[in-house]
């Protein structure tokens, strides 16, 4: 199986990649019941790929969690309201603008956009569903790209994914994939994913965006119950800047063509049948969202954080969290500063309880703090070395009980600024 390695992919997008990225990217072959097409339809920059419709030949099961925002934006609204029909024919995602903060232009739009996909598809307009991210507060001119959807609807190819993952970028450095094969009842099915996001992230129900597709015969039910697993520990687990999207959308779609192998359909989240299903899809979900981390913009170093001995998980994860994102620790852990004194203050204002003569810091392997002081055998050389690396794991235990957490993260960095500070230009 070929997979496409970083070098390769800088030469074919010109752009610096993450010097985190994926050795290699993985090949997601076709899957049954589902067509992708992708174009560049101008919608920011001129010959960049920016818009994808994804067709799924037969109604397919759908599932879907979003951004709990409160400024969500029009399609997140418009998938919101189709979610409860259980079906979908057409994904239809642009890149380039949110179309978030954009009024009574921005339903239009998706009504345009949706009603488009529906006409060129041959469904019905509950059928469709739609994803937009870039620029907030852009209205989106749904109408000058309407014909190169339709062209896209008789262009479509099944295996068409790093396309897909390379339409919905925006300041990515890399296509966010990756696939997955596991049983069920005795059948082997697949399970085929992309995501995209490098700013703005924060996720709070869901990503910037991820679609995932599996030809298991699952119905939306079961699948929607299986996405709420498993977005706690893998989506909701990430953070690059603290900040949650308008635009989070993780949606899953299952094709069903695994019955015509022999594959169960399955009502029922809790079947047995999808054990090895459900690992599969959570080891999916955590690999796209990590490859989001490393993608994290500016990002050099990526941080794991446990947090242990907390009053619970959920305690645990708030004060993972308040150690991700601080931005006194991701700056020291930039210039590879083991200042442990940060991750102290960072437990002490989670809200969260912690024994301070009890708390513990490692960096790796190295236990920096013990008891509420710097250890005895505190060498600066040796936390320095890890500092170095560019992967960290900083676990942290709070002395209070068994609860305990890990939560994914990256460093701060000047070239983050620099990101941010030119996004509109």
């Amino acid at each position: 199986m070929h997979g496409w390695d970083a070098a390769e992919f800088a030469i074919a997008m010109t752009d610096t990649v993450s010097p985190l990225a994926p050795e290699q990217f993985a090949h997601l072959p076709p899957l049954d019941g589902v067509r992708i097409g992708t174009t560049a339809a101008g919608i920011k920059y001129a010959d960049r790929t920016d818009l994808m419709l994804m067709i799924f030949d037969a109604p397919a099961s759908v599932a879907g969690v979003f951004t709990q925002s409160l400024c969500p934006s029009a399609p997140v609204e418009f998938c919101r309201h189709n979610l409860g029909g259980g079906a979908a024919r057409a994904l239809v995602v642009n890149s380039g603008n949110a179309n978030a903060f954009t009024g009574k232009k921005g339903s239009e739009a998706a009504q345009i956009t949706a009603k488009t996909a529906a006409r060129a598809v041959g469904c019905g307009l509950d059928e469709v569903f739609l994803a937009s991210t870039g620029v907030i507060g852009e209205p989106l001119d749904a109408n000058g790209f309407s014909g190169a959807l339709e062209q896209l609807a008789a262009n479509t190819e099944p295996d068409a994914w790093i396309g897909a993952a390379k339409a919905i970028m925006t300041t990515d450095t890399y296509p966010k994939v990756a696939t997955r094969t596991a049983r069920v009842g005795g059948t082997e099915v697949r399970i085929n994913g992309i995501a995209k996001g490098a700013g703005m992230i924060a996720p709070d129900m869901a990503t910037m965006l991820s679609f995932v597709v599996t030809d298991a015969d699952i119905a939306s039910g079961a699948l929607q119950a299986l996405l709420f697993d498993g977005v706690d520990g893998t989506f909701n687990a990430i953070t690059v800047d603290s900040d949650t999207s308008t635009s989070d959308t993780l949606m899953l779609f299952a094709t069903g063509t695994a019955a015509n192998k022999g594959a169960p359909h399955i009502s029922d989240a809790g079947d047995a049948a999808l054990a090895d299903f459900k690992t599969a899809l959570f080891d999916l979900l955590k690999d796209l969202a990590l490859q989001i981390v490393r993608d994290g913009e500016g990002a050099r170093k990526m941080v794991e954080i446990t947090v242990k001995g907390a009053a619970s998980d959920e305690a645990a994860k708030t004060i993972a969290l308040s150690i991700a994102n601080s931005p006194l620790v991701k700056t020291a852990v930039a210039g590879e500063d083991a200042n442990w004194g940060r991750i102290v203050m960072a437990v002490g204002k989670a809200g969260q309880e912690a024994h301070r003569d009890r708390l513990k810091i490692w960096f790796g392997d190295i236990r920096v703090a013990v008891d509420g002081e710097r250890d005895p055998d505190y060498s600066e050389e040796a936390a320095a070395q890890v500092m170095k690396q560019p992967e960290i794991d900083i676990t942290v235990d709070v002395g209070v009980s068994d609860g305990s957490a890990t939560v994914w993260t990256c460093d701060l960095t000047k070239e983050y600024v620099a990101i941010n500070g030119d996004y509109r230009s």
